[in-house]
């Protein structure tokens, strides 16, 4: 398999070199954290001059590493690698391994001359934990599955047998190593089941699995579409006679963002400037993972396509939200009735603002006029744009609302400047 490239974390770790923080890497399992660090890090090191000597690396989920699973053990190893006053990096793989590793690794920030990276899965190790552990001391780094342009410096055919894989297999690097479709929906589909589920159902000694495999099951039906948790439980009760309460399913999906299984969008008013709390979206953190829940039987390439817009903004830093624009139409009686129009995504960097509409197709003057009816109603002069899963040269319309290939929305980093 060809080497993935993977520039933006290897530059989001070198960025935070030696800042006097904890550099937490976290992401879901299999997402490539440990290559990250042991791989692409530990390289920029050697090749900006630093001695190997002063590169401590452990793995503690290696066997032999497993003395070092012990806290006092560990720090006293790390101390005896410590050669001289100089900076020394100490990269540690799988840390929740260590009883009290929070503690560990707050005990190492007492040291002027050690810079300490870290990387930890399974249920114990959630950002959400992490930061709150190491009290203001943690620097997190949150790895995501790979984009479609980092999927493709390794995928061996051309960008549309790509994007037809990306789109059914998603982005967990090891997908590019598995030869045949049944050795990657099978990898999905186990890894799901014996590593995510079992992950969140342990750390949080969950009662009714049933209850929470079925969640998981509605959520992944559900991509794009509004939801809460009062009108989940209700389908728990006429689908599946399943008595369940909205604060247990607010709770349960709550296990899922943390797992970074699901990401939660919430709806903005754009004219109102004010959050709608609910309903809200659910996407998923790779699409493979969802597609593989379903057994791949749901294939709805619009459904799909947007959630894989959701993870690439997120991916380039953006804080997204589903926009929603408030209409008032005249009824026959000549009275006012208000309407709600939908914008897919308002996404948020600093002062850079973005509305986007994931169009898949514009096959006709109706569902044009459809797609760009929410964007011609913003109110400001934030650029807009619309994605569509066809072969057209980005251009403006008589709106000023922008037409983009998908393909160069996501192979281009800098495409929202077009």
């Amino acid at each position: 398999m060809k080497t993935i490239h993977r520039n933006k974390y290897l530059q989001d770790l070198i960025d935070r070199k030696e800042n006097s923080l904890i550099k937490v890497v976290t992401g879901i399992r299999r997402v490539g954290k440990s290559f990250l660090l042991f791989n692409l890090f530990y390289a920029h090191l050697l090749s900006s001059g630093v001695s190997p000597s002063r590169i401590i690396t452990i793995q503690l989920d290696d066997l032999r590493n497993q003395a070092l699973r012990e806290p006092f053990t560990l720090l006293d190893y790390i101390e005896q690698h410590l050669i001289d006053h100089e900076m020394h990096y100490v990269l540690l793989d799988e840390i929740q391994l260590v009883p009290q590793f929070e503690e560990v690794l707050n005990s190492l920030l007492h040291k002027n001359n050690v810079d300490v990276y870290v990387t930890g899965s399974n249920s114990k190790f959630l950002s959400h934990d992490v930061l709150t552990a190491f009290r203001g001391r943690g620097d997190e780094v949150h790895v995501y599955p790979l984009t479609f342009k980092e999927f493709m410096t390794a995928f061996e055919g051309d960008i549309y047998q790509g994007w037809a894989q990306y789109m059914l297999y998603g982005g967990l690097p090891l997908i590019l190593s598995r030869k045949t479709d049944q050795q990657k929906s099978d990898y999905l589909i186990h890894l799901f089941k014996e590593t995510y589920l079992k992950d969140i159902t342990a750390r949080h000694e969950i009662r009714h699995p049933l209850a929470l495999d079925t969640l998981l099951d509605i959520l992944s039906s559900s991509i794009g579409s509004l939801t809460s948790p009062t009108k989940i439980a209700a389908t728990f009760k006429s689908v599946w006679n399943i008595d369940i309460s909205k604060n247990t399913v607010d709770k349960y999906l709550e296990y899922f963002e943390n797992a970074f299984v699901v990401h939660r969008a919430q709806r903005y008013n754009v004219k109102g400037r004010k959050y709608i709390s609910s309903p809200s979206k659910f996407y998923f953190e790779d699409i493979g993972l969802r597609n593989a829940r379903l057994n791949f039987r749901q294939n709805e390439p619009n459904h799909i396509m947007e959630n894989i817009v959701y993870n690439e903004l997120r991916h380039r830093g953006f804080n997204v939200d589903v926009g929603v624009v408030e209409k008032k139409e005249k009824q026959a009686d000549g009275s006012l009735k208000r309407a709600y129009l939908e914008i897919d995504f308002i996404a948020r960097q600093g002062s850079r603002c973005y509305y986007i509409q994931s169009a898949w197709r514009m096959s006709d003057p109706e569902k044009e006029i459809q797609e760009k009816m929410s964007l011609k109603m913003v109110g400001d002069f934030f650029k807009r744009i619309i994605l569509v899963d066809e072969v057209v040269r980005p251009q403006y319309d008589d709106n000023g609302i922008l037409i983009m290939s998908i393909y160069d929305f996501l192979l281009n980093d800098n495409s929202l400047e077009i």
